[in-house]
């Protein structure tokens, strides 16, 4: 079995999956972080684990030593100009970020045409996939949380308050979260473009922040919860 692990900007996500599918998955804030080794003991165990991290050395530091005392070899995961099955266009394929990667790879496990790869977290990243599976590029914009803080923080009179999407806001906390949100839907929408001609295109949308915006999407799309960690568990399976 393989344990996959998502060291996000904002937390850990991790899941142990046997080959044909997830036996458990979780959540870890960094806080609880040194309760890691504790934690995977009272999961299935694996032979190996898959690391994606881009939340920096020490967080890699103290991932590595979880899994030392537990006994589960790591390999951390790295962009590569291919791997299974997807052909990274960036310009220097190395500096694409791991977790980015790992999604697309996760994108074209499940979905073997071209396709939209949205995940939503701190920051939104919305990449494009053709269906001869060429990482064509992307984009990085604030995730909706961060949006509507840089207004509260960079604004004098616009509050950070809890605001509900409306199609004419007609209070400020609701104009503030309708506009965040139509802006993440809208940038996604429009990166749809270079893939809708492709047949069965879709648009595949992970991360904890999706359900904040995934409705407003006019196109066909599908929701994923964890797409980094379903590459992982295949970039696992030959690791």
């Amino acid at each position: 079995m393989i344990l996959a692990i998502d060291c996000g900007n904002t937390r850990l996500k991790w899941g142990v999956h046997d080959g044909a599918g997830w036996r458990s998955q979780g959540l870890l804030d960094y806080a609880d972080l040194p309760g890691l080794a504790n934690l995977l003991r009272l999961q299935p165990h694996a032979d190996r684990a898959i690391v994606a991290n881009v939340a920096g050395p020490q967080v890699g530091e103290a991932v590595q030593a979880a899994l030392a005392t537990v006994g589960i070899p790591p390999v951390f995961a790295q962009s590569q100009s291919r791997q299974y099955g997807v052909h990274n266009l960036y310009d220097v394929p190395e500096q694409l970020g791991v977790d980015r990667w790992a999604a697309l790879i996760g994108a074209r496990a499940l979905h073997r045409q071209a396709c939209l790869v949205v995940c939503a977290g701190t920051a939104t990243t919305v990449d494009v996939l053709d269906a001869e599976g060429r990482f064509q590029g992307g984009l990085i914009l604030p995730g909706v949380d961060l949006m509507c803080r840089a207004l509260a923080a960079n604004t004098a009179q616009l509050p950070l308050a809890d605001g509900k999407f409306a199609g004419l806001p007609r209070n400020t906390a609701d104009a503030i979260a309708s506009g965040c949100l139509h802006a993440q839907a809208g940038a996604i929408e429009r990166m749809f473009e270079q893939v809708a001609a492709y047949p069965e295109a879709t648009c595949l949308v992970g991360g904890g922040a999706a359900g904040q915006f995934f409705d407003l999407l006019r196109m066909p799309k599908r929701r994923v919860d964890n797409l980094v960690l379903e590459g992982l568990a295949r970039i696992g399976r030959e690791a």
